[in-house]
């Protein structure tokens, strides 16, 4: 039996973030990852999706720039080699994990983890087990799509795993669930010349954001050919060599679509029931997530949990952050979570971010707010882009100013983000950002024009 201090199960970022972190903290570490190094995020998710969506951007603007004075005879797709690219990427990030973990002196173990008690784990893999002993444990299994049991994956019916991975860009894609993931894949298709259908149960695709930033991106769908289905109930689905035929009701009408793929992006469940954690005492949340305190602690002193498996976002940000935390805490440090300044991001098009409150959280929590809007139809940058389509958006504490939230829909949001951030983690005011000299033409100078809307002082929009 190998002891260990600190067992890190789950590579990940969360997982391998975790390790290294406790690493630094002069822990001995282990990790032990079932399937591969770096994770979902790297593997099947965040990375290569953004491969596949950074595509079909480049695909659609070869072939629809002549407004620009770039017109092309003819623009051809080789999805043999997009593949290849989105390969050698992944291959990349995931070669790096590997030599981090390496380089910080952590042992990397293959196999599952399944504990005998608070302080001993089982790794097996194949017909080999391998037993450890340890005295702190960090949690960073993830998640797996949920599978609805009229929608069996198969072939033609498939997760978002298998989405990107397709043997050719598909005539036809039906979406079901209109959520982050299902509306970036159905945007990513959509440009690369698919023909989408968004069936989603809610109100309203991508709730999380608020209804005026949704508004650009159905605007952006509409545009592309997508149709968009809300309110609707998927009810089932009828596969054949060439594809599928999905029935769902809306407004009380039951309808038929045909396609050649039958995407489920209903969300994600937590991989936690294969671990042992009920004979150790664990307690649980709702839907298979464990309880944690603001150190990631579980009800177990001694063992930690973060990213999927807990509740909040499933962001891969989420999870590294709260990795740091955790292993900051086993080694005695005072570190806590603070999830204000997370930032959560929807790669459609155009791009949707997010952080800290929106008008809505913050006069739910009895926040006073002063807001402001600023257009990218108006920016520089954003019009030699060709991108005018959307704003960025500030909300300020109405009593001292204080930055507590920003949401930005339109071309680069997702790097602009990151100093609205920022500047809410160093509890800024809007008239900090309002002095802060950006570059110009930028995208970024939007967040110093907002800023000065919210001072009574704009200078390229007329005062009201």
């Amino acid at each position: 039996m190998k002891y260990i201090d600190t067992l890190v199960i789950g590579a990940g970022p969360g997982g391998y973030v975790a390790a290294i972190r406790a690493y630094q903290m002069k822990q001995n570490v282990t990790i032990v990852e079932r399937e591969y190094l770096g994770g979902v995020c790297s593997n099947v998710g965040c990375i290569p999706s953004k491969v596949l969506i950074s595509v079909g951007h480049r695909f659609e603007q070869a072939k629809h720039s002549d407004d620009m004075g770039v017109a092309a005879q003819e623009v051809k797709l080789d999805w043999t080699k997009v593949q290849e690219f989105k390969k050698g990427v992944v291959s990349k990030l995931v070669g790096g994990v590997e030599s981090l973990l390496k380089g910080n002196k952590i042992d990397i173990v293959k196999g599952e983890a399944y504990f005998i008690d608070a302080n001993t784990v089982r790794v097996i893999d194949g017909d080999k087990a391998q037993t450890y002993s340890f005295k702190n444990a960090i949690l960073a299994t993830g998640s797996r799509p949920v599978e609805i049991p009229t929608f069996k994956f198969t072939k033609r019916i498939i997760n978002s795993t298998d989405a990107l991975s397709l043997p050719e860009v598909p005539e036809k894609l039906v979406v079901i669930g209109g959520g982050y993931i299902g509306t970036e894949l159905g945007s990513a298709y959509a440009n690369l010349g698919s023909q989408v259908t968004i069936i989603e149960g809610g109100k309203d695709i991508l709730a999380g954001f608020e209804k005026q930033m949704t508004q650009v991106v159905k605007k952006g769908l509409k545009k592309k050919g997508v149709e968009v289905v809300v309110g609707a109930s998927a009810k089932g689905v009828v596969e054949n060599e060439k594809g599928v035929v999905v029935t769902y009701e809306a407004d009380g009408e039951e309808k038929i679509v045909e396609a050649n793929y039958v995407l489920v992006t209903v969300g994600r469940l937590p991989n936690t029931d294969e671990l042992g954690l009920e004979a150790i005492g664990i307690e649980f949340a709702e839907r298979g997530l464990l309880k944690v305190d603001k150190q990631c602690r579980t009800s177990v002193p001694n063992i930690y949990a973060i990213g999927d498996i807990v509740s909040g976002p499933q962001l891969a940000h989420k999870a590294s952050y709260e990795g740091k935390v955790a292993a900051e805490a086993i080694a005695g440090e005072k570190s806590i979570v603070d999830y204000l300044a997370i930032p959560a991001v929807c790669f459609t098009d155009p791009e949707l971010a997010t952080v800290g409150y929106n008008e809505e959280q913050a006069k739910a929590e009895g926040i006073e707010v002063k807001m402001a809007k600023f257009p990218f139809a108006i920016n520089g940058r954003a019009l030699a882009l060709n991108a005018a389509e959307g704003f960025v958006k500030l909300v300020v504490r109405k009593n001292d100013g204080i930055l507590i939230g920003a949401q930005i829909v339109g071309t680069g949001a997702s790097d602009m983000i990151a100093e609205l951030s920022l500047a809410i983690e160093a509890g800024m005011t809007a008239d900090d950002v309002a002095l802060t000299i950006h570059a110009h033409p930028t995208l970024g100078e939007m967040t110093m024009e907002a800023a000065e809307v919210i001072m009574g002082r704009p200078i390229h929009v007329v005062k009201a």
